[in-house]
């Protein structure tokens, strides 16, 4: 007897351009029914991003191919910024009246998605977690860090089961003592496809935009892209750059954020060492990243994962990060990038300097990277996201 569809209801915050794809690809499956819950927004309208500071509407299609629902959400500030930013009373009723057989929740730091995932724990049904926290930023230790390990260990005994993302992400459920057959591998991963095709086409238009930005052939063009807030580290890169005795060197810094008059003064001081562009929606990014011979991403703390270097690799760009990273051990090896030492001021100006230092490498490094991207494709995810599924309905 053929197996009846499984029914999977998803809850996140709104719609996420890495995650769409793959709600797309579950929706296309004859073994799965799959309807997502929205609880703070559809994406439908320009909404204020803190970090980039500057209101945001991405104009890549983040709700077709699959079934949705946006849950009336009742917080007096809504977002994803504080823990009563998603409120949504009725959410554990909608959800329970599309009759799911399990239920996977992004996130657990707000109200709704809590209260949601005791709820649907004591009913029974399957609760799958995703979330990409990680204990890189610091040492678990203290009062704080006491109280902290007690209350996400007793919330981290109502899922049946955990996506984890990658390495950094399982050694942070492995602290607070989720056992090892809970924990199933799920890699972070992005539509590897947008980014890499059609290759020649973003090549040719990435040419052009850098002799728009007159930047010279024989330059070495390094590429940040992102939000400028301290916790990524645009003017500690910038500073770095300077001091590099290299003139050939120049980096072009992609984005918007609380640094923005500090990362716009040094350029302008520095014309011959830096070019600066505005945040870049998303059907832009495949060419941005072409701009540049190198990605960097040098953040300090807060990097749950580092989506951005998936998306750098993918445009077939070798890569350079932080240790600080969520995705550094797991996506970056010596074929494509290197992981520098946060906490050794001489490890990125020196990586800097090696990476750079012989075109023919660096560009061999590229044609790995883009290889190595199609590891963390979104097939991936599905693929491991399915096992995950059909393992727990069997047990």
């Amino acid at each position: 007897m053929a197996r009846s569809r499984i029914r999977l209801a998803i809850i996140v915050s709104h719609p996420i351009q890495y995650y769409a794809p793959l709600y797309k690809r579950l929706a296309c499956r004859d073994d799965l029914s799959v309807k997502v819950f929205f609880t703070w927004h559809v994406g439908q309208a320009a909404v204020e991003d803190r970090g980039f500071r500057t209101s945001v509407a991405w104009d890549i299609p983040l709700t077709e191919g699959y079934e949705f629902e946006q849950v009336p959400n009742v917080s007096s500030d809504p977002g994803t910024h504080h823990f009563f930013g998603l409120r949504n009373p009725s959410l554990i009723e909608r959800v329970k009246a599309w009759n799911p057989d399990m239920v996977l929740i992004t996130g657990w730091a707000w109200q709704s998605h809590l209260l949601a995932m005791h709820a649907f724990h004591r009913m029974g049904i399957q609760v799958l977690f995703r979330g990409d926290s990680h204990l890189l930023d610091s040492v678990p230790r203290g009062a704080r860090w006491r109280l902290k390990h007690a209350i996400l260990k007793r919330v981290f005994s109502w899922p049946s089961g955990f996506l984890v993302v990658g390495t950094a992400n399982r050694a942070y459920y492995e602290a607070f003592d989720v056992a090892s057959e809970r924990l199933i591998s799920c890699t972070h991963s992005i539509d590897v496809a947008r980014f890499a095709q059609p290759t020649d086409r973003y090549e040719e238009e990435a040419i052009l935009l850098r002799r728009q930005l007159d930047i010279l052939d024989d330059k070495r063009v390094l590429l940040f892209a992102g939000k400028f807030e301290s916790k990524k580290r645009p003017v500690e890169l910038m500073r770095t750059v300077q001091a590099i005795a290299d003139p050939s060197l120049l980096l072009i810094m992609v984005g918007s954020g609380e640094l923005s008059i500090e990362v716009k003064a040094i350029a302008a001081a520095d014309p011959a060492r830096f070019r600066v562009l505005p945040f870049q929606n998303q059907s832009r990014m495949p060419v941005l990243y072409r701009l540049g011979d190198l990605f960097i991403l040098p953040s300090a703390f807060g990097e749950t994962w580092g989506i951005a270097v998936n998306e750098a690799m993918g445009c077939g760009r070798p890569v350079l990060v932080s240790d600080r990273v969520g995705c550094a051990t797991d996506v970056v090896d010596a074929t494509c990038g290197r992981v520098f030492s946060w906490a050794d001021s001489s490890s990125l100006p020196r990586a800097l300097s090696e990476m750079t230092s012989d075109r023919v490498i660096l560009s061999a490094m590229g044609r790995s990277a883009a290889k190595r991207a199609w590891s963390f494709d979104i097939a991936r995810t599905e693929k491991e996201l399915m096992k995950c599924i059909h393992e727990m309905c069997d047990r």
